[in-house]
C-alpha cells in the first residue's frame, strides 16, 4: 500500500501502522501538540496563565498531558466536556457559556456537588440569565461560581462593557459567587500589530472596569483572548488567556498565525476508492472534515476539491491510485475532531495507539 501526506503544494512521508487501518480516521500526532504546548505557553508567559479551551480537542488524554504540565485551569463549552475534565483530574473548570437553560444549570451544579474538591465556574450576560442561575443556586454547593461575560465586539454572547457590566458583576458579588471578567474577542483579525491594537484598546474599557470594583473592595479576576490575541493581552490585567486552537493547529492557524510556530497535529486519513482522469476519489466526504467551512476549503490540498458528498470528496489528482493512503490536514481541527470517539495517535515514544475522542456528546 502507497501512503502519501498531502500538505500544503508538496506531499511528505507520514509514518503510518502496517496494521490495517478503517477510514476515515482520524489522527493525531502527539508530538506536535507537545510542541504545541511549549509554543503556546512561551508565546503567553508561562503555563500558568493558561485555560485551554477543551473544545477544540475533546481529548480526556490531552487534559491529563496538560494537568501533567503544569496547567491548572480549563474552559469547556458544554456540559460533557465539563464531565470530561473532571474526570482527568482538573480542579479549576470554566464552563464558557452564558446558558439560560435550567436543566442545563442543574447538570453542572451537580458535577461541582460531585466535585467538591475542585472550582467550577459558570457564566452571566444579563440580569434575566443571573435570575435563571439564581434560583437554580439555591442549595448549590460552595465550590461554584460566576463569570459575567462581557461582549467586546464580536456580538456573540456578552453584555456591554460599561455601567451595566458593573450592575451584574454587584449582583454576582453579592450572592457570593463573582469569579469576574470573561472576553472573548474572536473577531479580532488581521496583521498581529493590528490586533495588538484592537485588544489593547479592549483592554483598557476592561481595566476600568475592574478598578470600579477594586475601588469598592470586589476582587474581579479577568480571563480574555482566543487564539489570534491570547498572546497580546497585558500580563498585569488577565489572570488567565484561553487559546484553543493551540492543541492541534489546523490549514488555518498554520498560515495566519505562522509567527507563532505551531504544528498541524491533527488529520483526517482517507482512502483513494477510485481515480479518473486527473482526479482522485477519496472515502472522506461531509461528514468526515471540516463540517463548517465551504466545500473548497475543508482541508489543504495541492489542487482543486471538485465535489464533496457525505462520504465521498473528489480531488485534483494526476498521480493518486486506487488504495493509496492519503492525510487530510483540516481547514478546521475542532470542528473536525468533534466528529470522532477515538483517535488513532502516533505516540512520543513512535509507536501508535487508539485512544478516546468525547466525539459529539453534548
Amino acid at each position: 500500500m502507497h501512503d502519501r501526506s498531502h500538505r500544503g503544494e508538496t506531499s511528505i512521508a507520514q509514518p503510518l501502522p502496517n496494521d490495517p487501518v478503517a477510514t476515515p480516521c482520524f489522527v493525531v500526532v502527539e508530538e506536535n501538540v507537545q510542541h504545541n504546548l511549549e509554543r503556546t505557553a512561551q508565546a503567553c508567559g508561562g503555563v500558568q496563565r493558561l485555560m485551554p479551551h477543551v473544545k477544540t480537542h475533546r481529548a480526556p488524554w490531552i487534559v491529563e498531558l496538560l494537568l501533567a504540565q503544569g496547567v491548572t485551569a480549563f474552559k469547556c463549552a458544554t456540559p460533557a466536556e465539563v464531565d470530561m475534565v473532571l474526570a482527568a483530574g482538573a480542579k479549576q473548570v470554566t464552563w464558557a457559556y452564558p446558558t439560560s437553560n435550567s436543566f442545563n444549570i442543574r447538570r453542572f451544579i451537580d458535577a461541582a456537588r460531585q466535585c467538591p474538591e475542585a472550582v467550577l465556574s459558570g457564566m452571566v450576560d444579563s440580569e434575566r440569565g443571573l435570575e435563571v442561575w439564581r434560583a437554580e443556586l439555591q442549595d448549590a454547593p460552595e465550590n461554584l461560581r460566576l463569570w459575567v461575560d462581557l461582549d467586546p465586539g464580536l456580538g456573540r454572547t456578552g453584555i456591554a462593557m460599561d455601567a451595566s457590566a458593573l450592575k451584574l458583576a454587584r449582583a454576582v458579588h453579592r450572592l457570593g459567587r463573582l469569579a469576574g471578567f470573561h472576553v472573548y474577542d474572536g473577531h479580532v483579525t488581521g496583521d498581529r500589530d493590528e490586533r495588538q491594537e484592537k485588544v489593547l484598546a479592549t483592554a483598557e474599557i476592561v481595566r476600568s472596569l475592574k478598578e470600579v470594583l477594586a475601588g469598592e473592595k470586589i476582587e474581579c479576576a479577568i480571563i480574555a483572548g482566543g487564539s489570534y490575541t491570547f498572546d497580546l493581552w497585558p500580563r498585569d490585567l488577565t489572570q488567565f488567556v484561553s487559546p484553543g486552537s493551540w492543541t492541534y493547529s489546523s490549514a488555518q492557524h498554520d498560515i495566519e498565525l505562522a509567527d507563532l510556530e505551531w504544528r498541524p497535529a491533527a488529520f483526517v486519513l482517507a482512502t483513494v476508492l477510485s481515480v479518473h482522469k486527473g482526479t482522485a476519489t477519496l472515502d472522506a466526504g461531509s461528514k468526515a472534515i471540516s463540517p463548517d467551512k465551504p466545500m473548497a476549503e475543508r482541508f489543504r490540498w495541492d489542487g482543486r476539491i471538485v465535489l464533496m458528498n457525505e462520504e465521498h470528496v473528489i480531488v485534483e489528482s494526476a498521480g493518486l491510485q486506487v488504495g493509496d493512503r492519503v492525510l487530510l490536514m483540516p481547514q478546521h481541527a475542532c470542528t473536525t475532531a468533534y466528529l470522532y470517539d477515538t483517535a488513532l495517535v502516533r505516540t512520543l515514544a513512535g509507536g501508535w495507539e487508539t485512544r478516546p475522542q468525547l466525539g459529539s456528546a453534548r
